[in-house]
């Protein structure tokens, strides 16, 4: 199989299996009495509208090519940035230094992610930004909860655009051999990622609601379980070591290393954005998505997860030399 049909493989049997999901999910749906709860059916149902919105706009993404995506990751943080801020107050004082985060900041650190230029943007937000925002916050003249209010905007910066450009950036990892920078094995190399993350948090519903008996955080998470938590790492790490070869870097074993992280990691940015909204006493970040929040609720797992799988992609890879498949 060439790399062409490897990458429209794992895409078609993405969307087949997505496909039979949800004709059960409906199945379950018109009949109730199957046993089964139907707020956890309806649920079931509403994650998978969420998740064909994410593999098809990512599918569509990849006939468009790696500036398109690099693009497209860059609008979500921008929302996804938008949400974080909009639920926590601001001050005036903080509106200026706002105003260069989401306007200059954000866009040139995507800039240079397309522009592969890991050297400066692995440190452009965590150094750069951050030096300006507490600068230009101080400047304002405002001393209020300073270290709050700049924590809070640092918080957003790094786990909505700089966590999440990782993502993309696994397009700009070098690849030895005939293929380009941004082939379609660098493609299947981000929608591994996806489908792992998605996956893991899919299992992690399924598992706690079959055998979770032991919240990990009750005032933070009703439904996630340390049982949760163990199934959907190990069910992960099982479903990476059969796509291995969907992942030019990996060898089985790696893979199935790489989804037992990428499904912790996941389960880390899910307790975590839901730790802050309960601090602020809301449901759901945003209602973009229709039926299942904002955007930042469907990311959150992903924005934990990339710089960790990019992180394991260049030392599996001896410091981004990928072989061949």
């Amino acid at each position: 199989m060439n790399d062409v049909n490897r990458t429209i493989a794992l895409i078609a049997g993405v969307l087949l299996l997505l496909a039979v999901a949800t004709a059960v999910g409906q199945f379950l749906k018109r009949h109730p009495d199957r046993g089964l709860d139907a707020a956890a059916v309806r649920t079931f149902n509403l994650r998978l509208r969420g998740w064909w919105i994410m593999c098809t706009v990512l599918a569509a993404a990849f006939w468009l090519g790696t500036t398109a995506t690099v693009m497209l990751f860059g609008f979500v943080s921008f929302w996804a940035l938008r949400e974080f801020i909009t639920l926590t107050p601001t001050r005036k004082g903080d509106h200026r230094a706002l105003f260069w985060v989401f306007f200059l900041f954000t866009p040139l650190h995507y800039l240079l992610v397309g522009l592969n230029r890991y050297d400066i943007f692995s440190v452009f937000l965590p150094v750069y930004a951050t030096l300006f925002v507490l600068t230009r916050v101080a400047i304002a003249g405002d001393y209020k909860r300073f270290l709050e209010r700049t924590a809070k905007i640092q918080a957003g910066l790094v786990v909505c655009v700089y966590c999440l450009s990782f993502a993309p950036a696994l397009l700009q990892i070098p690849i030895v051999g005939p293929q380009p920078i941004g082939s379609d094995a660098n493609f299947r190399l981000l929608f591994f990622l996806i489908v792992l993350v998605q996956f893991a948090d899919c299992m992690q519903y399924v598992w706690s609601r079959m055998l979770g008996r032991r919240l990990v955080a009750p005032a933070v998470s009703s439904n996630r379980t340390w049982e949760g938590l163990l199934g959907s790492a190990t069910s992960t790490a099982l479903l990476a070591a059969v796509l291995w070869w969907a992942a030019p870097p990996f060898q089985p074993w790696q893979a199935a290393l790489a989804g037992l992280v990428v499904a912790i990691m996941g389960f880390a940015g899910g307790m975590t954005m839901s730790a802050i909204k309960r601090d602020r006493g809301v449901k759901d970040y945003g209602t973009l998505v229709v039926g299942h929040g904002g955007v930042l609720d469907r990311i959150d797992s992903i924005c934990f997860a990339a710089p960790v799988f990019y992180h394991i992609a260049l030392f599996v890879t001896d410091g981004g030399a990928i072989r061949p498949s």
